[in-house]
């Protein structure tokens, strides 16, 4: 088989499926190799899927001959043992770093977030350059950040091995709305009931607004990425930006003006008792996300989402209703057995 050979960690989540399904899809890719803690049963298209941790397995033989690897792995959860999510996030990101320079992989291709940034200013859209220092307070972006800071040490180790950071903004499909629901929102909150005839009122929380992207839409852009000479980072989202207003118009909602002191102590709460997964953290750090600038990536990737901010919600919405997720373990949904999919349901993306 031709073309180039492409590794992917993290290869069967929300992101993996569509990366995969993007270079599944391009002449130019003549084989996926997809690492990943419990594989489906049944990989696409020019894909083998390979059953590795990228925390405690030797990662090198499999990155041994490919040219370029995908580096999507990440655990969100559980958010109460931070201990757990920075061994697999920041433990994990340095072995397979580590692997791929030891296995001469030319290229690397990281998904780091949005999260990573420093808080931003208002409505200023920011650029690339933009600081990555997260927000210490919530261990996502922290662990976010110290990758990005791990990732410029090993650049000036190995400036002979080209590195790339993708920066999206939230990002849905359908098939992963099951899971994300668990994720953030928790067993407590049944999809079936985010219809907008059944969703009244949206809380209009001050500061509140972010930025999404169709996994589709990141996928593509990944995938120039790899195929492309290019380096550096790159910030990936839609223009639309989605704030409480955003939100009630597509639930057909009317807006509750709620302030932000009396969301978190609530959430903190929740949390707390186990009650749902997200932590007051996390909602701090999506008050003080910056707006992301995506000059760059249509200028020197040529790319532009084909999905809208409202196409992209809509379907991650519809698929919280019908519950049915992907087909894999990772994306499994309340409608799919586990013995479907060939393993139980995992929590990474």
């Amino acid at each position: 088989m031709t073309g180039q050979r492409i590794v992917v960690t993290g290869a069967t989540g929300n992101l993996g499926t569509a990366v995969v399904r993007a270079l599944a899809a391009d002449p130019a890719v003549g084989s996926v190799v997809g690492i990943e803690r419990r594989p489906a049963a049944h990989p696409p298209p020019k894909t083998e899927y390979v059953p590795l941790d990228v925390t405690r397995d030797d990662l090198t033989l499999a990155l041994r001959g490919a040219d370029a690897v995908v580096h999507l792995a990440w655990l969100f959860q559980p958010t109460h043992r931070p201990d757990l999510t920075w061994e697999a996030n920041v433990h994990g990101s340095l072995r397979v770093f580590e692997a791929a320079a030891e296995a001469g992989v030319p290229t690397l291709v990281y998904a780091s977030s949005v999260g990573a940034y420093s808080p931003g200013e208002g409505d200023r859209r920011v650029a690339e350059d933009w600081p990555t220092h997260g927000w210490p307070a919530a261990a996502y972006p922290r662990e976010k950040a110290y990758v990005e800071r791990c990732l410029d040490a090993f650049e000036r180790e190995h400036p002979g091995l080209r590195a790339v950071r993708v920066r999206p903004g939230f990002v849905f499909q359908r098939s992963a709305s099951p899971e994300q629901r668990r994720l953030f929102a928790g067993p407590f909150v049944p999809g079936s009931l985010l219809r907008p005839s059944l969703v009244p009122v949206v809380p209009d929380v001050p500061g509140l607004r972010f930025q999404v992207v169709h996994s589709d839409d990141l996928a593509d852009a990944v995938r120039r990425c790899v195929l492309r000479p290019v380096s550096g980072a790159f910030n990936i989202a839609t223009d639309d930006v989605v704030d409480p207003a955003f939100l009630a118009s597509l639930l057909d909602a009317r807006l509750v003006p709620v302030p932000s002191w009396l969301v978190r102590p609530a959430l903190a709460a929740a949390w707390r008792l186990h009650l749902v997964p997200a932590t007051p953290g996390l909602f701090d750090t999506v008050l003080r996300l910056p707006l992301m600038d995506t000059t760059r990536a249509r200028s020197e990737l040529d790319w532009r989402p084909v999905h809208s901010a409202a196409e992209t919600l809509g379907e991650f919405l519809r698929g919280l209703r019908e519950g049915s997720g992907g087909g894999t373990p990772q994306l499994a949904g309340e409608n799919t057995r586990a013995s479907e999919l060939g393993s139980g349901v995992g929590q990474r993306p």
